[in-house]
């Protein structure tokens, strides 16, 4: 078993390099982007095409509908599942406490209880509950992050212990072994503006007009992101275009930032597009 995370910020070109070495090894890919578990989000999460996704196995995509919680040791349990019945396993994403839920592993926490968790999804303030249970936690979330807040209530009542004491406990599993390639470029801002452009002739603002039209819950987790958010305004005459636009951008960027921080903080060497390719096909060559 041989496990290759080609990782980086958004809009980098991760997605077209792991299709190329999975299709090289017949080996499945696995998702590490939370947004692309969601069904219905496709323009918007830059999910591979319909094409790519029938040209090599590809999991933690399109598991989950918008308003389901799908948490961190989902995700841990999944990769785990594919790398026990593979020889080879391609992870591709950059969403950072997915990845380093893989390489710095949490503490077991307990399965989620339909039961409890709607009951505690009717509390008018739930972060405000949070901070009087567990203030570490509360001050780690923020108050419209209402699935993880949910979440850390959730854990409470089932183990009477607030999160962030559960967290200190030993992981279940150790770190991932993993050859990992984080791929960076110069010229990833003036990308993402390119990026969101294709976006929009690809449907973008089609996709969201579905979503207003369906009449999804539009505080659920992935709509108030960046990704869905500003359009969704936009389109309910709250934004101009430009507006929309530039704010989506925006907080493309800031998100590119943060992946850039965490993974100089977790150790990984950054290199650029070519390099990454170079060490990709020597893996490929090296597991073959």
């Amino acid at each position: 078993m041989a496990v290759l995370v080609i990782g980086g910020p958004t809009a980098v070109g991760k997605s077209s390099l792991a299709l190329e070495v999975a299709t090289k090894l017949g080996a499945p890919i696995v998702s590490a982007d939370a947004m692309t578990i969601y069904r219905g989000l496709d323009v918007g999460t830059a999910k591979p095409s319909a094409e790519e996704l029938q040209q090599v196995p590809h999991y933690c995509v399109n598991i989950r509908e918008y308003n389901q919680p799908y948490t961190v040791g989902d995700f841990v349990e999944d990769v785990h599942a594919v790398i026990a019945q593979s020889e080879h396993v391609i992870i591709a994403g950059g969403t950072p406490y997915y990845l380093n839920a893989l390489f710095r592993p949490l503490a077991p926490l307990p399965e989620s209880v339909p039961s409890v968790r709607s009951e505690l999804e009717q509390i008018e303030n739930p972060h405000q509950q949070l901070e009087k249970i567990d203030p570490i936690s509360a001050s780690r979330l923020h108050p419209n992050d209402k699935v993880r807040v949910i979440r850390a209530l959730e854990v409470f009542h089932l183990t009477g212990r607030p999160l962030s004491e559960v967290q200190k406990d030993p992981p279940k599993r150790p770190p991932l072994d993993a050859t990992v390639l984080w791929m960076e470029r110069d010229n990833l801002r003036p990308r993402i503006g390119l990026r969101i452009e294709q976006m929009l002739a690809n449907g973008y603002l089609e996709e969201c007009q579905r979503i207003l039209d369906a009449g999804w819950d539009l505080s659920a987790k992935p709509l108030q992101s960046f990704s869905y958010k500003f359009w969704l305004s936009h389109l309910q005459g709250e934004l101009s275009f430009e507006e929309a636009k530039e704010r989506t951008e925006i907080g493309t960027w800031h998100l590119a930032r943060k992946q850039r921080t965490w993974s100089r903080n977790i150790g990984w060497v950054s290199k650029c597009p070519n390099q990454v390719y170079i060490e990709a096909m020597d893996w490929v060559e090296s597991v073959s």
